[in-house]
């Protein structure tokens, strides 16, 4: 549903952080990745300020968000170090924009489903392409078959994982909605498994935090750090030093990410989310 909309354009940042930014935005616990909290909030009035002068609509700016999120991942078929560094910085950019769209639709007051679903695509497919990139980059090129379609086939594997725990969160919405059940709230209480042996694991898991790894944030992070080892051993004189670095990092992800993926299942319908 559409909201009231404001000024075209705001007469200072401060009025446009206090339409764009209200509380229940800044204080929501699942929608703002750490980023956003840590300095992407404070950058992005000032990009979403030149977006309003122009005619671009809150759609649009998502439709922005998803081919930077794209470019993310394309950057990591550029092998070494450059294509992670690139990637890195595209996917804060990635971030930042998907801050700002939501901004813009605050301002202007056209919030709206399509713009939720939008946003998903963006989010969906950047994190499945990532781990493709990410095991075209640990089969290297030129590919021999069929050794180096192991590494190609566990991006793929990755990729999978990654989508299936994100869409766990959406099944609970849609599981709740098909039941009748209210909206879910959108606080920690909601999420606390019921047995207190999930309970227990989960708080452990908060210590060992390796089911945060697969936002398209932490995967460009984690790129960046296996193209740094990586080089670090080649200039080491280790033969195929990237490519080892490269194929080490997908050869970790692939199991951590299964055990994430069983984890968070395990925790839905332990909590309250899915029940009456």
């Amino acid at each position: 549903m559409a909201t009231a909309a404001s000024p075209s354009r705001p007469s200072s940042i401060a009025e446009l952080k206090r339409i764009a930014q209200p509380p229940e935005v800044r204080l929501r616990r699942n929608a703002e990745h750490w980023t956003a909290s840590l300095y992407l909030r404070s950058l992005s009035p000032y990009l979403t300020w030149l977006l309003l002068k122009t005619s671009i609509s809150a759609n649009g700016v998502t439709g922005l968000m998803i081919v930077v999120g794209w470019s993310t991942a394309a950057a990591l078929l550029i092998p070494g170090l450059g294509g992670a560094a690139l990637a890195v910085i595209l996917g804060q950019l990635q971030m930042l924009v998907d801050c700002c769209d939501g901004e813009v639709a605050r301002w202007r007051g056209t919030s709206s489903p399509a713009g939720v679903f939008l946003d998903k695509v963006g989010h969906y497919t950047t994190e499945a392409l990532i781990p493709i990139a990410l095991g075209i980059r640990a089969a290297g090129y030129p590919f021999e078959a069929p050794e180096d379609f192991l590494w190609t086939t566990l991006g793929l594997l990755l990729a999978l994982v990654i989508v299936l725990n994100k869409a766990l969160n959406d099944m609970v919405h849609v599981a709740r909605a098909n039941a009748g059940l209210d909206k879910l709230a959108d606080h920690r209480d909601e999420a606390v498994p019921s047995q207190a042996l999930v309970a227990r694991l989960r708080r452990a898991a908060r210590f060992v935090p390796f089911h945060r790894l697969y936002h398209s944030v932490e995967l460009t992070l984690l790129a960046l750090g296996a193209a740094i080892v990586g080089t670090i051993l080649t200039l080491a004189g280790v033969d195929d030093g990237q490519l080892l670095a490269d194929r080490w990092l997908v050869g970790l992800l692939v199991p951590l990410s299964m055990l994430a993926l069983a984890g968070h299942f395990v925790a839905i319908l332990a909590s309250k989310r899915v029940r009456g």
